[in-house]
């Protein structure tokens, strides 16, 4: 996968790009981020890359020239999503990332400022993402944000794949309460049931505390589960009554 980045502050990425997941992704050739510097695409003697806005308001707004000059510097890149990080955008979710993932390559447009002059935005058809109601100083720390969502995706980037499908959101509920030696800590237990070495028991067990969890701090996503007719085939008849008991009660609560 490529990942071109448009940015005025490219050493901020230096943060993912030469650390952690993204940085061992990066030293393994499973993904190539470009970044590339708007300021080396202007004209002017200062290297501006901002301007007043028209019609008055507090701030300045990112002109055309510099961006249009390094979008025209992508081969090909009409052939692939250009997404624009602001917080006007739609919220970033799962669809969004796995449809990133899919992609061979994608441009991330960091902007700055109050914005970006709107005509960099319809003429090269850039799609809005935010990650959240909240306003940042500007999109790099939301770019990073996205690309270490999509990365987590891609084959090989993560020791064990199976545990993206296994998180917390992409099942659908929050992850339950999880654990570590040393098995008590002044005077506070692990649970009982996670030491006892029975998979099915503890299967169970996690799933009920995702579901009562889930159900306390992000009803919306226990119903969106409930109605999704979530797999239960893994557990017995009587644990399914279980969890399906569980669940009426924990809807008669919302």
């Amino acid at each position: 996968m490529k990942i071109n980045v448009l940015t005025t502050f490219t050493d901020m990425f230096k943060a993912i790009t030469e650390n952690s997941m993204t940085g061992r992704a990066v030293a393994a050739g499973l993904v190539d981020i470009d970044l590339l510097d708007i300021r080396d695409f202007t004209r002017d003697k200062h290297n501006s890359t901002d301007d007043m806005p028209f019609g008055g308001g507090c701030g300045m707004v990112m002109t055309t020239q510099p961006v249009f000059d390094c979008l025209r510097s992508i081969e090909g890149v009409r052939e692939h999503p250009i997404i624009y990080m602001s917080p006007r955008g739609k919220i970033m979710d799962e669809e969004l990332i796995r449809s990133l993932a899919d992609q061979e390559e994608f441009t991330v447009l960091c902007g700055h400022y109050e914005g970006v002059d709107q005509r960099i935005l319809d003429y090269w058809n850039i799609r809005e993402v935010s990650i959240g109601d909240y306003i940042l100083t500007g999109g790099e720390l939301p770019a990073m944000v996205l690309m270490d969502s999509v990365l987590r995706f891609i084959p090989g980037v993560l020791g064990n794949q199976g545990s993206v499908e296994d998180e917390s959101i992409y099942s659908g509920l929050l992850e339950a309460d999880q654990y570590t030696r040393p098995r008590v800590y002044e005077g506070m237990e692990v649970p009982e049931i996670l030491t006892q070495g029975d998979h099915k028991k503890i299967a169970l067990w996690k799933l009920m505390q995702s579901m009562e969890l889930t159900a306390r701090r992000r009803p919306d996503l226990f119903r969106a589960w409930t109605e999704s007719d979530p797999d239960l085939s893994a557990f017995t008849k009587r644990e399914k009554k279980e969890i399906l008991a569980l669940s009426k009660k924990l809807l008669n609560t919302l």
